[in-house]
This record gives C-alpha cells, structure tokens and sequence, in this order.
C-alpha cells in the first residue's frame, strides 16, 4: 500500500501530501509555548559591547566538564559545538545532504564555541512573537551546550573538590539559574554586574536542565543581559521537552555540529535507537489520518521526520506528533519506492537522507 497520496501544491509552501496509513501512531501534543519571553533592563548596546570587550581580558572561561553539576572534577572535555558549517534553522531543505552555504560565525569571542542555534534563536527574540520565539529557543535548546557562570576561578575549586557556586536570579518569589548562549553574552553579564572575579563552565544542554528539575527553581534565563532579547523558559516547559526528548540528543546533536562526509552516515546509524516523531494531520479527503511528506525542488517525494514534537510545533501548521519507530520507519521506505528518501526536522538545522543512505534502515523492514 503506498503511504502517501498526491496533493494540490500551494503556493506558500512546500507541497506537502498525505495518504491514510493503516493505524497511525496515537498524536502526541506538543508544548506549548504561551509562555512570555521577557527583556532584559534596556541598555546602550554600544556602551555594552564596548564594556563587553574590556572585561573579555580578565574573565577566565573555562570549557572543562565535570561529572554532572554540583559534581566531582573529571577529566577535561570539550563539551559538543555547534558550528558555522551546520545548517540554519528555517533554510529550506534541498535535494542534497550537504549544509547550505552562508556560513554562521562560531565564536562571538575567540576561543569560546557558542552554541549557536541558541544564540541565533534568542538574537530573533525582538522581532519574534513571544510564544514562536520561546519555541525557537526551546527547540534548538536540545542540542549542544551552554555556559554556567560561576562565583570564583571554577577550575580551583573543582580541583578542591568543591561545589560550584551557580549564578542564579529571583523573579518575585522565584529563582531561575542563569545560562548563557555564547561568549558575548556571557561577557555582557559580566561587564553590566562589574564583577570580574568570576568564570564559567560549559555544561551539556541535558545536563543543565536536569539541574533546574533537581532543584526549587522556576525556570532558566537565557543571556539575561543581552537586551531586548533574553530568553525565560519555565519549569513546566522544561519538564516536557525533555519528557518528550531523545536521551543522548544523538540525532538533533548530528544535525548542529559540523558536518563532514561522515555525517549522513552516522544519522543513519544512530535512527534504529533515536526517538523519532512525525507529523500527523488530515489527508485531503478529509476523512483518513495521513503522514506529511514534502517534495523537493526536483520533484522527489520525502518523508519528514522529527526529532521532538517541538520540531513538528515550529513548522506552524495543524498536524500533530506522533512517535515512530525505526522499523515503522522502514517499513513506509519499503511500502512505496517513490518515496526518496527522509529530510530530519525541516524547520532547521536539517539533513536530507536518500534511500541509497537509508538502506541499513529500510532492512529493518
């Protein structure tokens, strides 16, 4: 049974088309984002930027990774970076698996890797609805690192076995840990408190918002200083992203870092053991539950695939995210042979996957 039927292409978007399959997969809903996006006090960004740079001399960031926050010192590692050879977020997917051109700057201060699609999400806050811009964030949050600044030299006092002392800001009654994106936004904190007795680690997304479900925090604030764009995600959302999340965040990971030619490659492996999502709506009957699909600029049909619900909300349309399996997967690669291949969450970053690539998968059928 073929999974997909044809659709009448609208002009706006890609063609997207879908066919009843036989018991789909239940909907999942997504998050939801209503929650405000705030700004930071208004500043002069020039007198920012400016104080910024001057305090980059005396401010030690340090890249080291420990065992988890508030843990033992390990050995040093470079925590996973985004870089300016990963794709996008909302570039259009084409036919080919290599990352668009316009490379993205990876370093808003030399030598410190920001996590880039968190900091490209959260510089669009102001031009952003609250809530899409929160989604932006929240998505591109599932991947890489983010800085943690601590009061004193960090490396000392994990070298002392000590605990680090966690910036952390009140709200009213409530206490959210601040974070950072990137260098620069670290910096700006620094320069708009005048404390340079002070330093930063960069810790794994995952690890960071576990630590503000361990404890009797509201939320996180993202560059709390980088106004009018400061990023405020709640404890609620933050519970359900990774509720609904990868545990190793291999794939949207993938998908950020540099790619290489080995890249399509490792996607591949990693699919059997992801937790995949896809997107369920009405097929144009109007009566049968279908699968979206899209087409590329040379005509060939895809299957999209998610890698959080979260991706399925940002395409802002009415489907809903349903888990699939690597053999599900397969077996719809196999059902019809039209079908080209799969393109990985096409709202950006994304990859393009085509049968040949996607044989270790379709075998599972």
């Amino acid at each position: 049974m073929a999974f997909f039927s044809r659709r009448k292409r609208e002009d706006s978007q890609p063609e997207r088309s879908r066919e009843g399959a036989a018991e789909p997969a239940e909907p999942t809903d997504a998050p939801t984002t209503d929650t405000d996006v705030t700004s930071g006090a208004q500043t002069d960004d020039a007198a920012a930027d400016a104080a910024a740079q001057e305090a980059a001399a005396s401010v030690n960031i340090s890249m080291s990774s420990f065992r988890g926050l508030g843990g033992g010192p390990s050995a040093a590692a470079r925590p996973s970076t985004p870089s300016e050879d990963a794709a996008p977020a909302n570039a259009k997917p084409a036919p080919s698996t290599a990352a668009p051109s316009g490379p993205v700057r990876a370093e808003s201060i030399p030598g410190v890797r920001d996590n880039v699609p968190v900091r490209e999400a959260i510089a669009k806050l102001a031009d952003t609805a609250p809530a899409d811009g929160l989604l932006e964030v929240a998505r591109q949050l599932l991947q890489g690192h983010l800085f943690l600044r601590v009061k004193g030299d960090a490396r000392t006092l994990l070298s002392e076995g000590k605990s680090l002392p966690l910036a952390v800001t009140k709200i009213g009654e409530k206490q959210f840990v601040l974070a950072y994106s990137s260098g620069a936004a670290l910096q700006k904190s620094l320069a708009a408190d005048n404390d340079a007795q002070t330093s930063a680690v960069g810790q794994p997304v995952t690890a960071v918002l576990k630590y503000v479900l361990g404890g009797a925090y509201a939320g996180l604030i993202i560059d709390p200083a980088s106004a009018p764009a400061r990023a405020v995600v709640p404890r609620e959302l933050i519970e359900k992203m990774l509720d609904q999340a990868d545990e190793k965040l291999t794939v949207k990971t993938l998908l950020s870092t540099p790619r290489t030619d080995a890249t399509p490659e490792a996607v591949v492996a990693a699919i059997p053991d992801a937790r995949l999502w896809v997107a369920v709506g009405k097929a144009p009957d109007g009566e049968k539950m279908g699968i979206a699909q899209g087409r590329a600029d040379d005509g060939t049909r895809y299957l999209e695939v998610f890698t959080h619900p979260l991706e399925v909300a940002a395409m802002k349309r009415s489907d809903q995210p349903a888990p699939v399996t690597a053999a599900q997967l397969a077996g719809a690669l196999k059902a019809d042979p039209e079908i080209g291949g799969v393109v990985i969450d096409p709202g950006g970053p994304w990859i393009r996957l085509t049968r040949d690539q996607l044989a270790p998968v379709i075998a599972l059928a």
